[in-house]
């Protein structure tokens, strides 16, 4: 068990946090007199059996006037700060962890407020990539010993980036004891996987297409009500980046770029932001052992994974992915966003999160290569309520896989100080994976022969867009959903 003894600051005391507090206790040994948590809500009812051993809650909102005041107020050098909460400014919150010399993790980059001046801003501005360039500026200086702060490690992103590095490895060996690959190129693979050379080993398996592809089954008694929006994990999070652009991370095997498609004009242009809502893209995509269609919404490892597997030759990018999102929620969160269309995009006035009232269902979410030797290959996790209630009680499936990759992001970032920015893809995968196994139900690798070819109806033959690409298999116009 890990100890910490310097001060801890919790910033948000919602889903994630609950379920994430619990579980930090259970790995670091941290007095309760250090933890502070704070939240704009008054949540000393929920926090009453940690406040009696020890641990201190203050309700307060951060805000870009007060933020140092209130992070110098709560924790000092040497100490951590784990930020799950939304719309708290990351790069704020990066620089002043970074010049007091304290530690920071975080599920996701925000900012202060998304929709300020919402209607002026371009599709550049309004991406994440965007957040990633200006992330990318602020820290451009920092010695290479700064303080750590990791980056966007929840399920996904977080997980989701150690999963497709684990895919990788499973397709490789595979290979190599099928005896479907040359000596030579056996040679190549396990060099390549030896020495962890994860772009150039998905050059050299063929992968073309990553989809982290989630369908998420748990069901409630008590149904979603007219005005309500119900969900498994942060409403208001959800909401943001559904109404958001599309971004896709932009394979080179695609031919053709779409018309509404917007293309970076600096950095490494490994992304591609769609002028429509993510919630309103849907494609097809596998989870075992069945198809779905999925919502291309927002996330950051589209640009973080699409980013650390390019493989640059002589200054040009010969090798890069398709990385995108594939999300099928729970069949209440469903009913809520299309509410939500008719509502003109207005967030409906009461919201839910599903907890004790969850009667069964699984949360399966995992990373989906497709384009090599296998066809698809599925790595993540299949995990039930009735395990996440083991695991920790009153929690669901969705927020105990976010928990644990916070948790394992901390227990790395305490073990590894001076590290400076780091995202997913800079921690090492089989240590994320370690600790977070006994929290994520059946962790299955398997390849499948599922294609988007596989089960394609043509309804409507007179339609000439519902035609697919058979010779560009996998290029992203064959995913979207057309009938």
């Amino acid at each position: 068990m890990l100890e910490f003894k310097n001060k801890v600051l919790i910033i948000g005391y919602g889903s994630v946090s609950k379920c994430t507090l619990p579980i930090l206790l259970r790995h670091i040994k941290i007095p309760y007199k250090n933890i502070t948590i704070i939240d704009f809500a008054d949540k000393r009812k929920d926090l009453q059996p940690w406040i009696k051993r020890g641990i201190q809650y203050f309700q307060e909102r951060i805000t870009p006037i007060n933020v140092a005041r209130t992070l110098s107020r709560h924790v000092s050098s040497g100490g951590m700060v784990i930020d799950v909460a939304w719309n708290i400014d990351c790069q704020d919150m990066v620089n002043w962890c970074h010049d007091n010399q304290v530690l920071y993790v975080n599920t996701s980059v925000e900012e202060w407020d998304p929709y300020a001046n919402i209607e002026n801003k371009t599709p550049f501005e309004k991406s994440l990539y965007y957040k990633q360039m200006e992330l990318r500026k602020l820290t451009a200086k920092w010695n290479h010993d700064a303080t750590t702060a990791v980056l966007d490690h929840g399920a996904n992103p977080g997980l989701i980036s150690h999963f497709t590095k684990k895919a990788l490895v499973d397709i490789a060996e595979k290979s190599i004891r099928d005896k479907g690959v040359s000596k030579t190129a056996t040679r190549d693979l396990e060099r390549l996987v030896r020495d962890k050379k994860f772009a150039s080993l998905a050059m050299k398996l063929g992968v073309k297409v990553i989809h982290v592809s989630e369908r998420d089954t748990q069901i409630t008694n008590k149904p979603k009500r007219v005005d309500e929006f119900v969900g498994t994990w942060s409403i208001e999070g959800l909401r943001e980046e559904a109404i958001s652009p599309a971004e896709i991370g932009w394979g080179t095997h695609e031919k053709e770029v779409p018309a509404i498609a917007t293309v970076p004009h600096c950095g490494p242009k490994n992304q591609i932001f769609l002028s429509q809502m993510g919630m309103n893209t849907w494609v097809r995509s596998w989870v075992p052992y069945q198809e779905i269609v999925g919502m291309v919404i927002r996330h950051a490892e589209s640009f973080t994974i699409s980013d650390r597997l390019t493989v640059w030759r002589a200054g040009k990018v010969c090798y890069r992915p398709t990385v995108h999102y594939a999300y099928m929620p729970c069949d209440e969160t469903i009913a809520s966003l299309h509410e939500l269309r008719c509502r003109n995009y207005e967030l409906q006035p009461d919201c839910r999160i599903l907890s004790d009232e969850i009667t069964s269902g699984y949360d399966i979410l995992g990373a989906l290569l497709m384009g090599h030797r296998y066809n698809s290959w599925w790595t993540g996790s299949m995990l039930s309520i009735e395990e996440a209630r083991r695991l920790v009680p009153h929690q669901n499936a969705t927020t105990m896989q976010v928990a644990i990759g916070v948790v394992a992001a901390t227990m790395w970032m305490i073990e590894n100080p001076r590290c400076g920015l780091c995202e997913p893809d800079e921690l090492p995968h089989e240590f994320v994976l370690h600790v977070a196994r006994p929290y994520l139900g059946e962790l299955i690798s398997v390849p499948s022969e599922w294609t988007p070819l596989k089960n394609y109806q043509i309804i409507f033959k007179e339609n000439p867009y519902s035609y697919l690409d058979k010779k560009n298999v996998w290029s992203f116009q064959n995913f979207l959903f057309r009938n």
